[in-house]
């Protein structure tokens, strides 16, 4: 009568055995599950570097262009521009995990069997915070209002800049010759001669013909100083400077000409740069924009410019307009439920969008006031 419960008693006990190891098996490769989602936390940080500076980095270059051609086209309409800075962004990020186990081990005889379960959980959160900063008060307008300084101008030409088109843009008028202006909302035409003197520097520049450096005077202190270089310059290349010299009313005889701001020509050894201000340049550029018939005829616009000629459209820059939104613009904004663009194959007009967005780092339009302390919790 022994023998029987000693082999159900065998029997249970390798089925217990049995199911504790499964039990411990089971357990163990949810630990190992577990184990490898938690080593990936500490590694969470430094893998969201790659995605997130290039992320950030293009929506802030996007949202800046969308603002700037915004304002842009705001200016022709007279509406005031806005500007907001993106002051900071911080990514905040958090990973949780959690593991449970749970499960009934019976004996042989049990109805219900062995029951075991487990589960990973994991929860992930990004909470970016980002601080926008609206550009106002007494020294953002005068950074908008304030003239560029023309030694700025220069160097760009110095580092490459076409001189017709960065001149065109930036200058009313080379000592005393005027540029094509929209000033009062009045459009006057360039004169002859400086659309001239300004294509001629653009040769002159391209076979480095002149130079710019700063010196330093006891009596005038910084100075911009521009060069004419004669030696080792082909006969045509000194043949075009004498003529910009005609043109813009400069001395023969002189090779050093010291920038100066001023609407008026000024001493024999000064170049007289009247350089427009931000809100100039951006006047300037809306000027070349086109507007619906509509608007024209309620007059909630300023007139444009006319395109004489397709080659004269081909020469200038364009931002273009209509009801549907483009399908591949480089840079594209809705106002007034119509939507204005700059093409992505017109070289020349992102060129001056992009110009007019380098002319902002130009000159001093940053607020006095602190920005605002952000405290972020630690999860």
């Amino acid at each position: 009568m022994r023998a029987p419960a000693f082999r159900n008693a065998s029997c249970l006990k390798q089925a217990t055995t049995r199911t504790a190891v499964r039990f411990a098996a089971l357990v163990h490769a949810v630990a190992i599950a577990s184990g490898s989602l938690l080593s990936a936390c500490t590694s969470l940080g430094p893998t969201t570097i790659i995605a997130d500076r290039f992320d950030y980095s293009a929506a802030i270059a996007d949202s800046w262009k969308q603002q700037t051609l915004l304002n842009i086209v705001k200016l022709r309409y007279m509406d005031l521009p806005v500007f907001v800075d993106v002051a900071s962004v911080v990514s905040g990020y958090s990973l949780q995990a959690g593991v449970s186990v749970n499960g009934t081990l019976s004996s042989a005889r049990a109805v219900q069997g062995d029951f075991i379960a487990a589960g990973v959980q994991g929860v992930y959160t990004d909470r970016p915070t980002i601080t926008y900063t609206p550009a106002t008060g007494q020294r953002f307008v005068h950074g908008l209002m304030e003239p560029i300084d023309p030694r700025n101008i220069f160097f760009m030409l110095q580092s490459g800049y076409a001189a017709d088109f960065l001149l065109g843009m930036t200058v009313e008028s080379l000592n005393g010759v005027r540029n094509r202006s929209t000033a009062s909302g009045m459009m006057r035409e360039a004169d002859p001669e400086f659309v001239r003197a300004i294509s001629l520097m653009r040769e002159v520049q391209a076979a480095g013909a002149f130079a710019m450096r700063v010196e330093e005077d006891k009596t005038r202190g910084s100075m911009a100083v521009l060069f004419f270089r004669r030696e080792d310059m082909p006969a045509g290349v000194i043949a075009k400077v004498d003529e910009i010299r005609r043109l813009l009313r400069l001395p023969p005889d002189r090779q050093r000409f010291v920038l100066r701001y001023s609407p008026a020509r000024g001493a024999e050894d000064e170049l007289s740069v009247n350089s427009r201000s931000m809100l100039q340049i951006m006047l300037a550029l809306s000027s070349y924009m086109d507007v619906p018939d509509e608007h024209l005829a309620e007059r909630s616009a300023l007139p444009g410019v006319e395109r004489t000629s397709p080659a004269a459209e081909d020469e200038t820059v364009r931002i273009r307009c209509g009801k549907a939104k483009p399908a591949d613009a480089y840079v594209a904004v809705r106002y007034r439920d119509y939507w204005f663009w700059i093409d992505q194959g017109d070289l020349r007009t992102k060129r001056a969008l992009n110009a007019v967005m380098l002319f902002f780092t130009l000159v001093d339009t940053a607020s006095k006031e602190t920005l605002p302390l952000i405290t972020i919790p630690a999860q």
